[in-house]
């Protein structure tokens, strides 16, 4: 298991101020995302140190356990969700993240805001609202979800017969907003499926919200995951704002740095910063993965001219590799007929020895997927590249 407190003596003075390269970032927060080199963690302390994981669909945040854990299974995943020690919810950037039971708690009140934020987002939604008594529909949506879990549709059709002039489907998204909601098994269950079904934090996990959470505590954590890190990077992944306030108050305690464009970098004294040489191995990251989405400023895993191979309007973040420690390229996994497929498209062409290593961990990614039933012939593609390589003519 690689050392989580090795530090580079020429860039890890505390307090120096000194200036952090686009390498030595990423190596930092490489390190952070446990990416230098599988660690031997469970999987629930390595779900809260990363201070949970992106989750709209069911399946990535398995493939992110795997690719930063050694020996990680799926059902050591199933079993934390199945026994409510870890579930699903709506928290950063307004987004379904796998976290703790723990952080569930914690967390959540400390996101309202940008679930707040996202309610009057769409003007449908907001229209579908408007005039209705905010307080009465909290209430009878949570006493519909502590009765039972439900899906959006039943939850929408029962608060309807209340408010039989508003959409049902407004109604049942603005007590998604403002109710902490948790996606219960099976959904997001390793070989399994179901629609999503939701039932309030505190009623499936029998213990209340946190009454008193702490923005510096949050804010120290994200730099534990991604430092270091600008405030609007912090503000990037968690979807709130006037975070410089609670940096502030953190300040005495924590060690500062600029990057390349002197911008103030924060970050935790004792906190991993290696040297920016560090060899980084191939990894294969699933989809929506939080590694690419929180930092304001992404060059540190991704340059610029990539940014739009990866970005769509529907907001759906492919799966990618990650080749010397920068994300350069997408991966998708085919199963028919017995056969495992695994297509690599780069966006640029790749080095035979990089080829041959992404290669390798594709092999052993394709054995992971295929569990339970067992291994299926493995086969890795590799597709033309989306682009063609810087200078050439």
């Amino acid at each position: 298991m690689p050392k989580r407190t090795s530090k580079n003596p020429d860039t890890a003075k505390d307090g120096s101020g000194e200036a952090l390269g686009l390498r030595a970032l990423n190596r930092a927060t490489l390190e952070r995302q446990m990416l230098l080199g599988r660690h031997e963690l469970p999987a629930l302390e390595a779900i809260e140190h990363l201070v949970g994981m992106q989750a709209q669909a069911p399946y990535p945040p398995y493939v992110g356990l795997w690719t930063r854990l050694d020996g990680f299974r799926p059902d050591g995943l199933a079993r934390l969700i199945e026994e409510r020690r870890a579930v699903r919810i709506a928290l950063m950037r307004n987004t379904v993240h796998l976290v703790s039971a723990r952080d569930c708690l914690r967390l959540r009140p400390l996101v309202q805001p940008v679930l707040d934020r996202g309610l009057r987002a769409n003007r449908a939604d907001r229209e579908g609202i408007e005039g209705v008594d905010l307080e009465a529909l909290v209430a009878a949506g949570r006493a519909l979800l502590e009765e039972r879990p439900r899906t959006a549709r039943e939850l929408g059709e029962l608060l309807g017969e209340r408010w039989p002039e508003r959409d049902p489907s407004s109604l049942a998204r603005a007590v998604r907003h403002l109710v902490p909601l948790v996606q219960v098994p099976p959904r997001g269950v390793w070989g399994k499926s179901g629609h999503p079904t939701h039932a309030t934090a505190e009623a499936w996990l029998g213990r209340p919200l946190d009454p008193d959470p702490s923005p510096e505590e949050m804010v120290g954590r994200y730099l534990g995951a991604f430092g270091p890190a600008t405030v609007k990077d912090a503000q990037a992944w968690s979807g709130l704002t006037r975070l410089g306030e609670a940096c502030e108050r953190l300040r005495p305690r924590l060690s500062t740095f600029w990057d390349e464009r002197g911008r103030e970098l924060f970050d935790l004294p004792e906190a991993p910063r290696p040297d920016p040489d560090t060899p980084a191995p191939p990894r294969f990251l699933p989809e929506f993965d939080n590694l690419i989405l929180s930092h304001a400023d992404r060059a540190r895993v991704i340059a610029d001219e990539h940014r739009k191979a990866i970005s769509s309007r529907n907001g759906m973040v492919p799966a990618t590799i990650l080749v010397d420690g920068f994300v350069s390229g997408t991966w998708k996994a085919e199963r028919t007929r017995g056969r495992a497929t695994l297509v690599i498209e780069p966006f640029e062409p790749l080095p035979k020895e990089d080829r041959d290593a992404l290669a390798e961990e594709g092999e052993r990614l394709l054995r992971f997927l295929a569990e339970p039933e067992g291994a299926e012939t493995p086969e890795i593609q590799f597709a033309e590249a989306q682009q063609r390589p810087r200078g050439a003519s």
